[in-house]
């Protein structure tokens, strides 16, 4: 049994529902795409009282699970006015499981600024957070911490959430305080901001009970181990983290480089030094004194995360991570990783998407307003940001409408959002993926970054994404993480018994694609409710006109192709829900 919160902001009311079974499986994206639905919200102003704020973790949520304790955040978008589903690392989920809590839905909106507390013994209550508004992150969660002690996980609305920013993500405190995993896309933080709860503190406690404790803890153990033997985890993400993905695509030629103008920042065949990817900064962070490898969020053995410090060894952020090295890093002409480090540490503070304010500020330098790699003009615009200056608050609604106002032809956005850091030119699977998902330009919804489709039709490149959105919509609903995938995928009857154990359930492997077709089919529906049509799929069109080097190709996808892929999965209702 688990506990679902709906809470209403403006009343302070608290209605607890009681979760069995598979009830607590189809969480996350799953549970965020039916909420949303049933409560028609895809009508509803996504900065006003009636879009719910859902957060949801999944069923191994509290536990040593290896890569099992993420949350999801989701709502309507503000940024994309579709479904939005942001998931982060973390404490917050680990420290929801154990209160043995599934979720919370916020409703309506707090008259004043506002603390919400879970306590241990199960009372959710309400605190003045007038102390902490116009803080940064770290600041607010230092304070945090000494009101209510280390023993605790937060949810943070950054300063830019309050003035309902668009940039705006949650931010959850990772297993050392640092309120640095942040569900970032989409503006979740900007709903956060509009219900004015500034923090959300949960205590810890300990690992929740279930059905079959001791088989349980077996299954939390022989997953430890397949991922501790697991090849692809121990040579890839476990030394490097996501940082090697900059040198893959530095030598794809699918890296933005400048506005997405060019596909590689360094030619390494041909001696050039290539110092945006792990290759450099792994090798830099370990003689330094740093992290090279960290976990993100409690019992994670995958630890692909880091902490970055500078020359004489002390800490600028932690984490550097390739999307961030890409949109904030190559795609704004930087290369030295220091510069990006420092960027990156005064975005985790604001608490914003990295990816939108890394392209937002490349569009910038696009209209003339910088050069491309002026670090002094990004750190400015970021100084407006926070502030929440006149100029500052536009920035902050992101890539589209800050290429609108200045009159930027070559804006990269899908839905209104960002494009990560996988040019579709070359990376078309995952393309596909970001142009088809209701989630806006997101890679995290089916990212393929080394499949070779040159070769490839555009239906087996579809096919080919379809499946991979599958899995991970599935991962994203269970509170996994999609870097464990290599183990995950597998080993499906494997989870399905785990899942048995602990919540009574009678799942069979086939669980696992029913649970992410679910998923996919509902939030499908509920851009269709929005009036999402085939032209929102297409990519800008610089991409389809201008050829990337050092490859020369151009995009061949078209909205139209990808539009309808979801039309063959199960209808809303049924299979998966």
């Amino acid at each position: 049994m688990r506990l679902f919160h709906e809470i209403d902001l403006e009343t302070q009311g608290v209605t607890t529902r009681e979760l069995q079974g598979e009830e607590i499986v189809n969480s996350g994206r799953y549970l965020i795409a039916k909420t949303l639905l049933e409560r028609g919200a895809a009508e509803v102003d996504p900065l006003g009282p009636d879009n719910p704020l859902i957060f949801s973790v999944g069923p191994f949520a509290g536990t040593a699970f290896s890569n099992a304790n993420r949350t999801s955040v989701g709502c309507k978008s503000p940024l994309t006015g579709g479904v939005k589903e942001a998931n982060g690392g973390g404490s917050f989920g680990y420290a929801l499981g154990q209160l043995g809590v599934a979720g919370l839905t916020l409703s309506g909106a707090c008259a004043e600024w506002s603390v919400m507390r879970l306590h241990r013994d199960g009372r959710v209550a309400f605190e003045d957070a007038a102390a902490y508004v116009g803080r940064g992150n770290f600041e607010v969660a230092r304070q945090l911490f000494e009101t209510y002690g280390k023993k605790v996980a937060l949810a943070l609305c950054g300063p830019v959430g309050e003035y309902q920013g668009l940039l705006a993500g949650v931010a959850f405190t990772d297993k050392d305080g640092r309120p640095a995993r942040v569900a970032a896309r989409g503006g979740v933080g900007a709903v956060m901001g509009a219900k004015r709860v500034k923090a959300i503190v949960v205590d810890l406690d300990r690992p929740p009970p279930f059905s079959d404790t001791k088989k349980v803890n077996q299954a939390v153990r022989a997953y430890g181990q397949m991922v501790q033997n697991d090849e692809i985890i121990q040579t890839s993400y476990r030394p490097i983290g996501t940082m090697g993905m900059a040198d893959v695509q530095n030598y794809l030629g699918g890296l933005p480089v400048r506005n997405f103008s060019v596909g590689r920042l360094a030619d390494t065949e041909a001696g050039e030094e290539f110092r945006m990817g792990g290759d450099y900064i792994i090798p830099q962070v370990t003689a330094r004194g740093g992290e090279p490898t960290h976990s993100c969020m409690p019992g994670c053995l995958i630890q692909c995360s880091n902490v970055y410090v500078d020359a004489e060894g002390h800490e600028i952020v932690s984490p550097v991570e390739y999307e961030t090295l890409g949109l904030l890093g190559s795609n704004c002409g930087l290369t030295d990783p220091d510069d990006l480090a420092r960027l990156n540490e005064t975005a985790n503070d604001l608490g914003i998407d990295t990816i939108e304010t890394g392209a937002m500020l490349a569009v910038l330098m696009e209209a003339g307003e910088a050069e491309f790699g002026d670090t002094a003009f990004m750190h400015a615009c970021l100084d407006e940001i926070r502030q929440g200056s006149e100029r500052g608050r536009l920035l902050a609604q992101g890539t589209a409408r800050v290429g609108k106002a200045f009159g930027v032809q070559r804006v990269p956005v899908i839905k209104q959002q960002a494009i990560s850091a996988y040019d579709p030119r070359v990376v078309e699977a995952t393309g596909v993926a970001m142009m088809s998902t209701a989630q806006g330009a997101d890679h995290t919804a089916g990212n393929l970054p080394r499949l070779v489709t040159q070769e490839m039709s555009v239906s087996e490149i579809i096919s080919q994404s379809l499946a991979h959105q599958t899995r991970v919509a599935a991962v994203d609903s269970l509170g996994l993480c999609v870097f464990g995938g290599s183990v995950t995928y597998a080993n499906l009857g494997f989870l399905a018994d785990a899942i048995n154990a602990a919540h009574g359930t009678d799942l069979d492997e086939g669980f696992f694609e029913r649970l992410g077709r679910g998923a996919l089919v509902q939030e499908h529906e509920f851009n269709r409710r929005a009036g999402f049509e085939a032209s929102d799929d297409e990519l800008p069109a610089f991409f389809y006109e201008e050829s990337l080097p050092p490859t020369g190709r151009v995009a061949r996808i078209r909205g139209a192709d990808v539009h309808d892929m979801y039309n063959g999965l199960p209808a809303v209702g049924g299979e998966g829900a």
